[in-house]
């Protein structure tokens, strides 16, 4: 939870986030998706400069 909203999050299931996180960046379809969906998105006030995400409060977890 972040202020008065609740989100869902990813969950990382490899050995190197960044090297597969970089593979992503460099997927041609990835990179077509993000500039479709990225004016979509807006960067929460809690964000800190130049990034997009913050860190939020776990209020539940389901299993």
């Amino acid at each position: 939870m972040l202020g008065d909203r609740l989100f869902a999050h990813f969950e990382y299931a490899g050995d190197d986030l960044a090297a597969d996180l970089a593979l992503m960046a460099a997927d041609e379809p990835t990179q077509a998706w993000w500039r479709l969906t990225d004016p979509c998105q807006e960067p929460v006030a809690e964000a800190g400069t130049g990034e997009r995400w913050a860190s939020m409060e776990q209020v539940f977890l389901m299993e």
